[in-house]
């Protein structure tokens, strides 16, 4: 009776952690690959407009897609955007102009913005509010596995191939994914879709933002949290871009040893992961977003004051280690707090906020860093790190705020009108 009832309950969430596990391990071989092929026919340049394109598309994106996504089905949303990821990257080998591979990966890049934030809502819909933070949990151990398999994965297949070979295996992976999604239910195949017809003008774009500020101002709280999150994602992502000159130019090490301190971070995740996974049922939510962002931050502490490869190293471990912790925690507290009626607005404008703030921060860390010093920058950013985790902690641990972290715990779509 209990395996009956254990097969029924994750059915479903087992094909959709398979579609994430596809989706994850392909986007890493694509991400290779395709460094691989600007690289040989443009130059190391060329490769840096790459990560320049993917944070652009991401403004561009989020500027519009969330008051699409609230008002299209899901399923058949998520469906097509696979779909169009698919076509183009299977497209990708063929052209040989670079304006050309940027304007198609500049597509790829908003079917797949656009994808994840369809997914969340989707993924609140499907999952109960009993087995999210389990789900999520093990979310982050199927990234985890993929940052360590998805590049072994593409170097075999550099080794047997070519990177176009890569590239056409991850178009195979994603058309994969959209026949599993065929299997998913159809989580609002009863509902009537608000404005469905409605088409994306601008004044209708105002008011979702006015929506979205509405509802952070009488969901004060909410917003807090989540702008402490991304605040600490932006200052991770700023330090990490100084990652490799700290390691090489002040602490020295060779780049065989960086390989080896990046390894022990993928180590890291995975264990972390996979620790995760065995306490999240008796750890609360409060505790996974509060603790597991000071442990992350402390990581970083670690890693800016370290004078040589083994202290380093130890501070490797610690922040990748805990970042399962923190995220399962917080997309928890985010899919039972945020009314899945806006989720795709409010993802969207919060996601904008967050990607313009990376793009700016990691800029002046850049320019710091060559103005003053590395070592100086990353210090400073794992100290403003540390500040801001302490915030998150409080809040967060507050008894008075305990109710927003009950499983049973969920804005009422009502709260936004």
């Amino acid at each position: 009776m209990r395996i009956k009832k254990f097969v029924r309950t994750w059915k479903y969430p087992s094909i959709l952690l398979s579609i994430i596990g596809i989706s994850s391990i392909g986007e890493w071989v694509y991400f290779l690959a395709l460094n691989l092929i600007v690289l040989d026919r443009m130059g190391v340049l060329a490769v840096s407009g790459l990560y320049i394109l993917k944070a652009s598309s991401t403004l561009f994106t989020n500027i519009w897609s969330g008051s699409l996504i609230d008002r299209l089905n899901k399923k058949h949303l998520m469906m097509w955007l696979t779909t169009i990821q698919a076509v183009f990257i299977a497209l990708l080998p063929s052209f040989s102009s670079i304006w050309t591979i940027y304007g198609i990966v500049f597509l790829i890049n908003i079917a797949s913005s656009m994808d994840e934030l369809a997914s969340m809502t989707y993924i609140t819909k499907l999952i109960p509010h009993t087995q999210r933070k389990q789900f999520n949990s093990l979310v982050s151990l199927i990234d985890s596995g993929a940052f360590v398999t998805g590049p072994a994965i593409a170097g075999v297949m550099f080794m047997i191939g070519t990177p176009n070979f890569a590239i056409y295996f991850n178009a195979i992976a994603l058309f994969l994914s959209v026949l599993l999604l065929l299997f998913m239910p159809n989580v609002e195949q009863n509902d009537f879709m608000e404005t469905r017809d409605e088409k994306i003008t601008f004044k209708v774009l105002k008011n979702d933002w006015k929506l979205v500020v509405d509802f952070s101002r009488k969901h004060i709280y909410i917003m807090v949290i989540y702008l402490l999150f991304s605040a600490v994602m932006v200052l991770a992502t700023a330090i990490d871009s100084l990652e490799a000159a700290f390691a090489t130019e002040v602490l020295s090490v060779s780049e065989r040893d960086y390989g080896f301190l990046v390894s022990i971070a993928g180590v890291g995740i995975v264990i972390g992961a996979i620790v995760n996974i065995l306490i999240v049922k008796k750890v609360s939510t409060t505790w996974l977003i509060g603790l597991g962002s000071l442990t992350v931050s402390i990581g970083y502490m670690i890693y800016a004051f370290s004078g040589d490869f083994w202290i380093a190293a130890i501070g490797f471990f610690v922040l990748s280690f805990s970042m399962a912790f923190i995220n399962t925690g917080f997309y928890t507290f985010y899919q039972n707090n945020v009314p899945v009626k806006v989720m795709g607005r409010v993802s969207s404008v919060y996601g904008f906020i967050e990607a313009f703030f990376i793009i700016i921060g990691t800029a002046i860390f850049g320019i710091l860093a060559e103005s003053l010093s590395i070592r100086f920058v990353v210090l400073l950013g794992a100290l403003i790190m540390l500040a801001v985790t302490i915030l998150l902690f409080i809040f967060t641990t507050h008894p008075s705020k305990a109710g927003y972290y009950s499983e049973k715990h969920q804005v009422q779509t009502s709260d936004t009108d």
